[in-house]
């Protein structure tokens, strides 16, 4: 189940805004604040179907973000997201 406002539980909220809007080797710092989010999909979802290009968002970079969207160019991303979190976590 979605979140619809999510911020509020992002890891990334106690972070200065501007840790995660770096280039290069810092990106990969960045991205670390993301690993445990609890709502780094929904994150990362905000930021595919917005095609927001600055910034590591849900634990990706702007070039990562950039190769899903060139592969699925209209996809809903938050239903594909929600898709497979569900499938994940489905019993097999």
């Amino acid at each position: 189940m979605w979140v619809e406002d999510w911020t509020p539980k992002a890891a990334c909220r106690v972070e200065q805004p501007d840790a995660l809007f770096v280039r290069g080797a810092e990106q990969n710092k960045a991205k670390q604040v993301c690993s445990g989010c609890a709502v780094r999909t929904e994150c990362l979802a905000e930021a595919l179907d917005n095609q927001i290009e600055w910034g590591v968002w849900g634990g990706m970079t702007e070039r990562e973000r950039r190769a899903l969207l060139r592969r699925k160019p209209s996809a809903s991303w938050r239903s594909v997201l929600e898709a497979a979190r569900i499938k994940d976590h489905t019993p097999a």
